[in-house]
């Protein structure tokens, strides 16, 4: 058996068409994680929560703090769908009311 080594046959790049854009293919707009406001927990302990699990400065965490404290709720992080829900349950382990919702 003798080695034959044949070379490959040269291709010529071919042009094609860009697709048209569909509206089908838009991205979806991000998810939110809401904290809403509680009766029970501290202001300096939702502060912590913030500093803790989102790793945000203090004076952005108190900022959100009193968001939720003033406004009833603040929105604390954006993203796909899966990561929010991990975020909300993130917060219900540190017993903050949170809900994850579609942004605006």
């Amino acid at each position: 058996m003798a080695n034959a080594s044949v070379a490959p046959p040269e291709v010529a790049p071919v042009e094609t068409e860009q697709p048209a854009e569909d509206s089908s293919t838009q991205v979806e707009s991000p998810w939110v994680t809401i904290v809403w406001n509680d009766p029970v927990n501290l202001m300096s302990y939702v502060t912590y929560v913030f500093m803790t699990y989102f790793k945000y400065p203090r004076a952005k965490a108190e900022s959100l703090m009193l968001d939720v404290h003033q406004q009833g709720r603040a929105v604390v992080s954006s993203g796909t769908r899966e990561a929010m829900e991990i975020d909300v349950t993130a917060m219900h382990r540190y017993g903050l009311w949170a809900t994850v919702q579609r942004d605006q």
